[in-house]
């Protein structure tokens, strides 16, 4: 079953559960596979890899926007975002630890034989890819920070 499909089976068990909160956060997720599909150029398929993405970047707007809403002192606003947020989250991968993500970028340093900042875009180029859907890319490029300056 295609990430497209379990949104959908889940969308009919919110409304049978009354659940409104997960109800909203679905049709939201699938307004936004639906444009995917619907866009110029693609064939009328979303492929998982590119749902993946999608909800990466549904969660990453949910949470600024959370962050936004404690700013204006809002905060039945960013609860309701978060646990929108929560719901989403959901139907992606388990995230890396960071222990995980430590070893993995000290992996690609070696194999892209960085030595220094300077050589961050070649680490983080190949990190992006190979890490995508594992790990948030602030969390990536913090570490990959962290791991040249030493």
């Amino acid at each position: 079953m295609t990430l497209f499909d379990q949104v959908s089976e889940d969308i009919k068990k919110a409304m049978l559960a009354k659940d409104k909160v997960a109800l909203d956060a679905l049709r939201g997720v699938k307004k936004e596979f639906l444009e995917a599909k619907t866009a110029p150029g693609s064939n009328g398929e979303l492929p998982d890899e590119q749902a993946l993405r999608i909800l990466q970047k549904l969660v990453k707007q949910r949470k600024e926007a959370a962050e936004m809403y404690t700013a204006a002192a809002r905060p039945e606003l960013a609860e309701e975002e978060l646990n929108q947020c929560r719901i989403i989250e959901q139907y992606l991968p388990q995230m890396m630890s960071e222990d995980e993500l430590r070893q993995a970028l000290e992996q690609i340093i070696a194999q892209v034989g960085a030595t220094g900042p300077q050589d961050m875009g070649k680490v983080m180029g190949v990190a992006t890819k190979s890490l995508a859907g594992k790990a948030e890319g602030r969390a990536i490029s913090t570490m990959v920070k962290t791991l040249l300056a030493k």
